[in-house]
């Protein structure tokens, strides 16, 4: 972990964003727009994440650190947010931009790999979530941005694990950011559509497919905004089209495409 004090002579003005997720694509470009004048946090599982970390530092942040973070070991999730806010200071924005896709026909075989997924996009992201939210709830104030997905609206048989597990994060959410209304305390719940970018390479775009320097213009226009909406879908055509997916006949259903 690289590290400075915090007597370092920073400005008090100074936000810490903490990017849980720091070699996603979607978690980098968020960390990019808001980078100017604050400090940065990536945490990240180890691995290469110098692009990552230049990147960052190019787009104006006061300072960009690295973090050691395995989001499947929830047993740590609470000992790692106070050791972030005892070293760093309170978190202001944490994104929660980790993830797996998984593989369906694997997962269909194979049950150890269809628990990790569920595991590491449900069970892991509700639990850091709820360490989030119990600590910012504590002091009155702060922001986090969790990544549901249209995959989770109406599970399709062509995903239904991802899609299994983002439905269940997806409702999560929505109740915790109900539970976190009137205590300062903002959850937003970005909903993004097929994502062009290393997690879906190979594949065939989506109708209304979107970018991730798109999920994040559309994420931080939100939370620096001022809004107070809890679900953003990208692009919001998306909420048009996935109105009357609960309308729709099984036997068509279960033909949709990923």
């Amino acid at each position: 972990m690289a590290t400075s004090p915090l007597s370092s002579g920073a400005s008090a003005d100074m936000e810490n964003i903490l990017i849980l997720g720091g070699r996603s694509e979607i978690g980098v470009a968020i960390a990019q727009r808001l980078a100017s004048g604050n400090r940065v946090l990536l945490a990240a599982r180890p691995g290469p994440i110098a692009d990552a970390v230049a990147s960052v530092e190019n787009a104006g942040a006061a300072a960009v650190h690295t973090i050691e973070f395995d989001a499947d070991d929830t047993d740590s999730h609470r000992q790692f947010v106070d050791d972030v806010e005892v070293e760093f200071g309170p978190v202001d924005v944490a994104v929660a931009a980790f993830g797996i896709l998984g593989d369906q026909e694997l997962a269909e075989r194979d049950h150890r790999h269809m628990t990790q997924v569920l595991h590491t996009d449900f069970t892991a992201q509700a639990s850091l979530l709820t360490v989030l939210a119990d600590t910012m709830r504590q002091r009155g104030r702060g922001t986090i941005v969790a990544f549901s997905s249209v995959a989770g609206v109406r599970v399709r048989r062509a995903n239904y694990v991802y899609g299994a597990a983002k439905a269940g994060l997806d409702g999560f959410a929505s109740g915790l950011a109900d539970a976190l209304h009137g205590t300062g305390v903002r959850l937003l719940i970005a909903r993004p559509g097929f994502v062009i970018g290393r997690m879906t390479a190979g594949m065939e775009p989506a109708p209304f497919s979107s970018t991730p320097e798109q999920v994040a213009d559309a994420v931080v226009k939100e939370i620096t905004g001022g809004g107070t909406r809890v679900e953003l879908w990208i692009p919001w055509q998306l909420r048009v089209m996935f109105s009357v997916a609960p309308f729709i006949p099984r036997a068509l259903w279960r033909r949709m495409p990923r």
